[in-house]
């Protein structure tokens, strides 16, 4: 076997192109680099070496590109990605998961009333929350807006399609409208369903165990040791591995294909419940059912409410807590799309019959065609609708008391989430008696509470709701729990993120964006269906809660700005600091372009200090005044009272603009981050800064929101994991075989390359050496998800890399002018890589030396003394892999 090492590379979330990562450069006389040579893999994911290597080389450097996962060229696929980004809330509840404090190293050992397992369940429900405010919102928009207010021929021509019958002749009559309206909920749902289908590729990939060619002769066996002498006998395989130390040593970690599909289901038959419920409930309120149509009605009822508690149920059970390959739907699955379906059909028949005798007609509630709302401020419920007269909420009954429940829960939930999390169940008895005491007052402000005295006349619901929301908090301020004996030392700026936590900051930003998303598309569909503005009014209105929507988003974006202008003021006093320190370096005067120089290098060490040590911090701060004006927006949704009134004077005029600028922002903000998604992959800057969010969240597997977008390492951790493990089990004469591997990923590559580490056999780690740079395992992931990189886990992997002598096969190069790159602590080596190189051009040149920043570590003098010394190392004798073991 040739003396040989392959260091294989693996880029971050800039997609760096292969002949870029394998420093590819124009022969004389050319305009472009040679194209590298695909040695493996396909044109979306591939490995790829130079044309000029040589099977004689000692070092041979091979590319894995993964980047046409997340990214692409300029074709379909790019608007395809720029849509997947529409889905970003389901993504950050997805990742939230992923940030519980405590999570079992084995799968298998968590239950569901432990503190992991509590969090894990609210999580879910969380998630299935977020499903039930897709389809609510679609609902609102197929059936409120359409099918109930936008009711004569001038407002449908303005709705795409030939949907004018539903004005006139039998449709327009009862609530034969509404179930026409249900297509559009239940379309959308079926379309992300097929997506979801299209993507499970993603989850069914498995690593292969490499096989050796027929008649190939076997590796001999090495001693435990290390040294080089061939046994005599065939090797002994090694005792099966015992129980994890990591979550990400799980075998089925990166292949849920069953548990994807199960938690699909669910969610999708949740959300056609929701769907369903919005209409069902209202034509039941206002005409109660008789007879046949009564027991129609309440069984359609009873197995929508089946279908929700055995959802409730089945988040907590192993078969959607657990990961177990390609496993079928099961009996649950089963279950839920059959009640669903029944749901679905006795709805549909329920909206279609002919209206009962028991209630008020539907038409006489509903707002006739010239309904202005300045014509009569209020109605009676039961009062006509004919001209100039209109019921003070135009939406479809109940559905604003829906909206108001619904994110009122939703914010209970996260305060749960994030009590649960740092303090333990115990910390769920806040928000449990918040919820309870907000049921109670709701009931004794409606009378429904009679052994109670009425509630004063000047106490609104509102002064309520802010007090038990502030009750329900208390459990995010109790004692975090106490750190397990023995645990790491903390270095500076790398203790957990928001406290514990994570897991209610990540989701309520999902949340939150969520919510800006439903409102924004509500209001933006009002506005076409009402056309140009009418003299009198508008012909259709939004809920209520979109009003509040508009105004606790332009209150987001002033509180967005404070932010931004605190983190400016701290990057330029860190920058003065650092310009400081580096002039003070030399007994000498420095020249002018030296101290331009020291400026620029100054600017950048400012942001590594600003993005390590104040980023963090920066983010709970907004999410703390997010979590106020989210607090205030639900009482004040609860209170049933709009932001201002109709016609508004002096102070309630500003109010009234505030709130209708901040709905016509969110009405594009669906569109602006569509767009922001189509730039990620075709502008470096914005892929970046932007990028590094959404290739986090897509890192993750798909364990708790199921129809987010996949995980690119479910693809890419597998193929890594094989590829090196069967270069690995080659045999000495092949001339593909290698010494050792020299596993180097960049920035978002370190974190797939620890994932695929700890998913390697041992058999295959004792001819590996990790490098890793640009790395942020301590300051971002082992702070959001110390579950898995945490001070208790980060040295699971060292310990995996540990070779018989106590050598850590680790090593780790930072720049102090690297926002995203920062010590690590737990290899053998830490090397600080000087950025720039010089201050000045030298030997000739006239260009001055570049600040790489996060970039170009490979082409540092540092990385290629030790790339040479490790590769002396893995060339001293390795023990060889054998098959059959490990």
């Amino acid at each position: 076997m040739d003396d040989r090492v392959l260091e294989l590379r693996v880029h971050g979330v800039s997609n760096t192109p292969p002949g870029q990562i394998l420093g590819l450069r124009p022969a004389p006389g050319a305009d472009a680099p040679p194209p590298p040579w695909l040695v493996a893999g396909g044109p979306v994911t591939g490995f790829y070496r130079s044309p000029a290597a040589e099977p004689a080389d000692p070092v041979v450097v091979e590319a894995y590109s993964w980047g046409q996962l997340t990214s692409g060229a300029r074709t379909a696929r790019d608007v395809e990605r720029a849509l997947w980004t529409l889905l970003l809330p389901f993504t950050l509840a997805n990742v939230a998961l992923h940030a519980r404090p405590s999570v079992p190293a084995d799968a298998a050992a968590e239950r569901w009333n432990s503190t992991s397992g509590t969090t894990a369940w609210l999580i879910r429900l969380f998630c299935l929350s977020l499903t039930g405010t897709l389809a609510l919102t679609l609902t609102a928009v197929g059936v409120d807006l359409v099918g109930w207010q936008c009711v004569d021929t001038d407002c449908l021509r303005r709705v795409p399609g030939p949907w004018e019958f539903l004005g006139q002749g039998w449709w327009s009559e009862g609530a034969r409208s509404l179930a026409v309206g249900l297509l559009l909920p239940l379309g959308v749902l079926a379309l992300i369903g097929l997506v979801t289908w299209r993507t499970y590729q993603y989850e069914a990939q498995m690593p292969a165990e490499p096989v050796l060619p027929s008649g190939a002769p076997q590796p001999t066996g090495v001693p435990a040791d290390g040294s080089a002498q061939p046994a005599s006998g065939p090797a002994t395989p090694e005792p099966p591995p015992g129980p994890p130390d990591n979550p990400l040593q799980d075998r089925t970690f990166w292949i849920g294909e069953g548990q994807l599909r199960r938690g699909a289901v669910l969610h999708l038959c949740t959300g056609v419940v929701v769907s369903a419920a919005v209409p069902l409930g209202a034509v039941l309120a206002m005409d109660p059912p008789r007879g046949v149509r009564a027991a129609v009605a309440w069984t359609t009822v009873a197995a929508l409410v089946a279908v929700v508690l055995v959802a409730v149920v089945a988040l907590a059970r192993p078969g959607l807590t657990r990961r177990a390959g390609a496993t079928p739907l099961g009996g649950w699955s089963v279950t839920v799309a059959v009640l669903t379906a029944a749901g679905l059909v006795g709805t549909v028949l329920i909206l279609l019959l002919p209206e009962g005798a028991a209630g008020t007609p539907l038409p006489n509630l509903r707002p006739a065609p010239d309904c202005l709302p300045d014509a009569v401020a209020s109605a009676a419920p039961g009062s006509s609708g004919g001209p100039g007269t209109c019921p003070t909420d135009r939406s479809l009954p109940g559905l604003d008391w829906i909206v108001a429940w619904l994110g009122t829960g939703q914010l209970l939930l996260l305060i749960a989430i994030g009590a649960v999390a740092r303090s333990g169940r115990r910390a769920l008895a806040a928000p449990a008696a918040g919820g309870l005491l907000l049921v109670l007052g709701f009931a004794w402000f409606t009378g429904w509470l009679p052994a109670l005295p009425p509630p004063p006349a000047t106490l609104d619901f509102w002064a309520v709701v802010v007090p038990v929301v502030a009750l329900a908090a208390t459990g995010l301020l109790l004692p975090r729990i106490p750190a397990p004996a023995g645990r790491q030392p903390l270095s500076p700026h790398t203790d957990l993120a928001w406290g514990g936590r994570a897991p209610a900051v990540i989701a309520g930003f999902g949340w939150v964006l969520c919510v800006s998303y439903s409102a924004g598309l509500l209001y933006w569909i009002t506005g076409r269906l009402n056309g140009d503005p009418h003299p009198d009014g508008p012909v259709v209105t939004p809920p209520v809660p979109v009003m509040w929507a508009g105004l606790a988003f332009a209150g987001a974006l002033l509180a967005l700005a404070a932010t931004a202008a605190r983190a400016g003021l701290l990057y330029l006093r860190l920058r003065r600091h650092e310009y400081a320190e580096a002039t003070a370096r030399t007994a000498t005067p420095l020249s002018a372009h030296e101290l331009r120089r020291c400026r620029d290098v100054s600017a950048w060490r400012a942001l590594h200090r600003l993005v390590g040590d104040h980023a963090v911090r920066l983010v709970g701060w907004y999410a703390v005044v997010s979590l106020v004006l989210t607090a205030l927006a639900c009482a004040a949704l609860l209170a049933r009272k709009p932001p201002h009134p109709t016609d508004a004077t002096g102070g309630a005029a500003v109010i009234a603009w505030i709130s209708e600028m901040g709905d016509r922002l969110l009405g594009w903000l669906p569109v602006l981050i569509a767009t922001v998604g189509l730039l990620v992959y075709r502008n470096d800057v914005v892929r970046r800064s932007v990028g590094v969010v959404w290739d986090v969240g897509t890192f993750w597997p798909r364990t708790a929101h199921p129809l987010a977008p996949p995980s690119y390492a479910e693809r890419a951790v597998p193929e890594l994991q094989t590829r090196a493990a069967g270069l690995l089990a080659l045999a000495e004469h092949d001339p593909r075989s290698v010494d050792g591997i020299i596993l180097s990923g960049h920035s978002q590559g370190t974190v797939i390359c620890a994932a695929v580490l700890l998913q390697l056999p041992a058999r295959s780690r004792r001819r590996i050496w990790f490098f890793s740079y640009g790395c942020q395992l301590t300051r971002l992931y082992g702070r959001v998800f110390p579950g898995y990189f945490g001070p208790d886990r980060l040295p699971v992997l060292a310990e995996a890399l540990t070779s018989p002598d106590g050598r850590i096969r680790w090593t780790n190069f930072w720049r102090d002018t690297d926002p995203l790159g920062w010590p690590v602590t737990a290899g053998e080596r830490d090397l600080p890589v000087r950025d720039p190189e010089a201050l000045h051009p030298s030997d000739g040149e006239v260009a001055d030396p570049p600040i790489r920043n996060h970039s170009g570590y490979p082409e540092a003098p540092e990385f290629h003394r030790e790339r040479s010394r490790v590769a002396w190392l893995l060339r001293r004798g390795v023990p060889a892999p054998r098959r059959g073991s490990g």
